[in-house]
């Protein structure tokens, strides 16, 4: 004897397999992001905690020599590698004559003769720190000397631990980077810049 319709229509039996088919799907893309975004921010935290400390060491008078320097991003390096072994890590030092020039990061002046923004071109622009290019951020490449202020940043990229870009079609990779800017120790006078010269922007 065939039920009749209506006992199929009052018969609960099987309807939590049901609900849970159509929630399991969402919470594991729930957890896949939060496990994701919790990484990203543990990563972030531990990488921004390596790099106070390394650049403090990279202030002291003894590790303005570039093989300290090395030795100390040698340390950063491992240290990352340790949570993430697959990444790929950049560092880079730039340093300025006061915190407020390393805050504004300004370009140095040119002048944009074929007003498309950029210093290309043979445009003439004022070398600043005279070091014979044009800086986007008016900074000047390495730790600096006695009493200048060093931005050391560190810039990790590495796959996503978990597949939720695979998913929603996002990156597979992840980014970040962490930074600071401290004064190197006062061991001697701060350098002087001589007087701005002209120079001029790369084709």
């Amino acid at each position: 004897m065939i039920p009749a319709a209506g006992h199929f229509a009052r018969d609960k039996r099987g309807a939590t397999i049901v609900e849970f088919a159509i929630v399991a799907p969402v919470m594991a893309l729930m957890l896949l992001g939060g496990f994701d975004t919790a990484h990203s921010l543990y990563m972030r935290a531990v990488l921004q905690g390596i790099v106070q400390k390394t650049a403090r060491d990279a202030t002291l008078e003894t590790a303005t020599d570039t093989d300290a320097q090395d030795a100390l991003d040698t340390k950063v390096k491992v240290q990352v590698k340790a949570i993430a072994n697959n990444a790929d890590i950049a560092i880079t030092r730039r340093f300025y004559r006061t915190f407020s020039d390393a805050a504004a990061a300004k370009a140095e002046t040119w002048t944009d003769t074929n007003k498309d923004g950029k210093c290309d071109n043979g445009e003439p622009f004022e070398d600043d720190n005279n070091n014979g290019v044009w800086d986007a951020d008016g900074g000047d490449a390495g730790q600096g000397g006695a009493k200048d202020r060093t931005l050391y940043t560190v810039s990790v990229s590495y796959p996503r631990f978990f597949p939720l870009y695979r998913i929603i079609g996002g990156s597979s990779t992840t980014r970040i980077s962490a930074s600071t800017i401290l004064e190197n120790q006062p061991y001697s006078d701060q350098g002087n810049y001589s007087a701005p010269t002209v120079g001029y922007c790369n084709p």
